[in-house]
């Protein structure tokens, strides 16, 4: 059986932490920020960790497990 390939959309919007766990940048904060109130865009820095089946799957991508 061949190694699995990275899948390279998913490499690119996911990060593995020191303790396993997967991060992702949260939506809605790339553009159009002008219109949005301050208070939500505020709300949207930083990481989410992803959870259940979503991180099943982004390990599967990420050809991790």
């Amino acid at each position: 059986m061949p190694k699995m390939k990275t899948h390279r959309g998913a490499a690119k919007r996911f990060q593995v932490t020191g303790s396993g766990k997967i991060r992702r940048r949260k939506a809605f904060r790339a553009h159009l920020l002008e219109k949005k109130p301050t208070k939500r865009t505020r709300r949207l820095k930083g990481y989410a960790i992803l959870e259940g089946g979503d991180a099943k799957r982004a390990e599967r991508l990420l050809g991790r497990r």
